[in-house]
């Protein structure tokens, strides 16, 4: 029944997510928007304090890997573009199908691995999954970013 209710809050928190990045392309991007979500996700780490959390080696690298893997979806989708009014997230028409097919994945692996691994360790596991992922992706964010604003700042100053 506990791999019910976490996979539960995993398709709300993906709903919720995929509505947030869906408005968030509506506005201006920057670098403190790129960068805080997985600084605020970090924070989830402090759940590795608990040995009922807590990973082998082996189940961390896994899953470390997985959430790498993941990413580069993530990094192929996501594309910025230079308008009068700043930098913007391109809406990608893949991305919520890609976010959706990853969250159905990570809740077959879910359903999957509840039987073989213990609920404590198979959550710090999809943890280190989702941050595994969300690193990776938004550093390339932050680096296509940077590259952008350096080609309009240079565009800006031809221009004066």
């Amino acid at each position: 029944m506990p791999v019910f209710w976490s996979t539960v809050a995993a398709v709300l928190m993906g709903s919720l997510v995929l509505m947030v990045r869906m408005k968030a392309a509506k506005r201006p991007v920057s670098a403190k928007k790129i960068i805080l979500p997985p600084i605020f996700m970090s924070t989830g780490a402090l759940m590795f304090l608990f040995p009922f959390f807590r990973l082998t080696p082996i189940e961390f690298i896994e899953a470390l890997l997985v959430g790498m893997i993941f990413s580069i979806v993530l990094i192929k989708t996501s594309k910025f573009e230079v308008q009068e009014k700043g930098i913007f997230l391109k809406p990608s028409k893949a991305f919520p199908f890609i976010l959706i097919g990853l969250l159905i994945l990570r809740v077959i692996l879910k359903v999957l691995l509840s039987s073989t691994i213990d609920l404590g360790a198979l959550s710090g596991m999809f943890w280190v999954l989702a941050f595994g992922m969300i690193v990776p992706w938004r550093v390339a964010m932050y680096f296509q970013y940077r590259k952008l604003t350096g080609s309009a700042a240079k565009e800006a100053s031809q221009f004066a």
